[in-house]
């Protein structure tokens, strides 16, 4: 695919050729670091690969690469066409999805990327439900941490996130689509009954997820109102839900969990929720999206369907 570019300056001349495949190129050397990788990931050979960077220098007049003891490094003039040329690249794309949509000719495919709670607890059903409103549109589904999805947002790779933590950036329309409980559970057989207060948290052998975890630093900040979180034992770290859900089964200790990621070990018995009655511990559910000048049928399809 060519765009024909003039620049007035360089009338005389002629007319310049610009293939937006070499700016695609320009950009996954750029991202990958080297030649030999963009080429393996785009089925080409380094060759080709290094054609078409030479044709953009070209057309720019500037080296974009410094091409030292078989290393490469952007140059200052690469990276200023950085952007501009992931820009071009979103754009096209862009500009190619809503004429197909206008058309009729347009198959629509939804990228949805979420944090871990969501992506493995909540999306399932929910994407299923969706489906069966939306059977023509395709859904593709990928589960990271929140700052994953967010980078993944950042470079077009999805089309909106759902996230559990929430952050400030301006690039970004951030709106709560739904909310979680944070509840304690123990093993079955634990002596405690429905309801406790919350100083007799300081008897239990705490399990918890990695420090960096959005659920911790909720547990831990409210645990801290109480001044009860230097009086508890650290007993364990796991790195993921499923892990400490199998310790606590275990008996081995207590937990405090966000109530989608127990919820079928509640209802089998396999886990017991226990009552603070000091309050409950809320946190809300964020759907994450940039702002766009045109929006595919397939996000606003779902959007709709989440604040049906």
């Amino acid at each position: 695919m060519l765009y024909q570019i003039e620049w007035p300056e360089f009338r005389s001349v002629g007319v310049f050729l610009l293939n937006i495949e070499s700016l695609k190129m320009f950009c996954l050397v750029v991202d990958e670091g080297t030649i030999s990788q963009a080429a393996r990931l785009s089925y080409v050979s380094q060759p080709a690969v290094t054609r078409q960077i030479h044709q953009l220098e070209s057309f720019y007049g500037t080296l974009l690469f410094d091409r030292k003891d078989g290393k490469m490094k952007v140059t200052e003039t690469g990276i200023m066409l950085y952007p501009f040329a992931k820009t071009i690249i979103h754009d096209f794309n862009r500009s190619k999805e809503v004429i197909k949509q206008a058309t009729g000719e347009y198959n629509s495919t939804l990228h949805v990327g979420a944090s871990f709670t969501i992506g493995e607890y909540l999306l399932p059903s929910l994407l299923g439900s969706f489906k069966k409103q939306q059977h023509d549109i395709k859904v593709s589904l990928t589960i990271k941490n929140t700052p994953g999805v967010i980078e993944d947002l950042s470079n077009d790779v999805i089309d909106l996130g759902l996230v559990e933590g929430i952050f400030e950036n301006e690039n970004f329309i951030i709106e709560k689509f739904a909310d979680d409980e944070l509840i304690l559970v123990c093993s079955p057989d634990h002596v405690w009954s429905e309801q406790i207060q919350i100083e007799e948290l300081a008897n239990e052998r705490m399990i918890w997820r990695e420090s960096s975890s959005g659920t911790r630093l909720i547990v831990e900040n409210m645990l801290r109102n109480h001044a009860i979180l230097e009086k508890i034992e650290s007993y364990m770290e796991l790195g993921s839900t499923q892990a400490i859900k199998s310790a606590v089964e275990a008996g081995l200790g207590i937990s405090i969990l966000p109530r989608l990621t127990v919820a079928r070990e509640l209802e089998q018995g396999t886990l017991k929720e226990v009552h603070i009655s000091e309050g409950t511990i809320k946190r809300d559910l964020w759907l994450v999206k940039k702002s766009k000048r045109f929006s595919k049928n397939g996000v606003t399809h779902f959007l709709d369907f989440l604040k049906g």
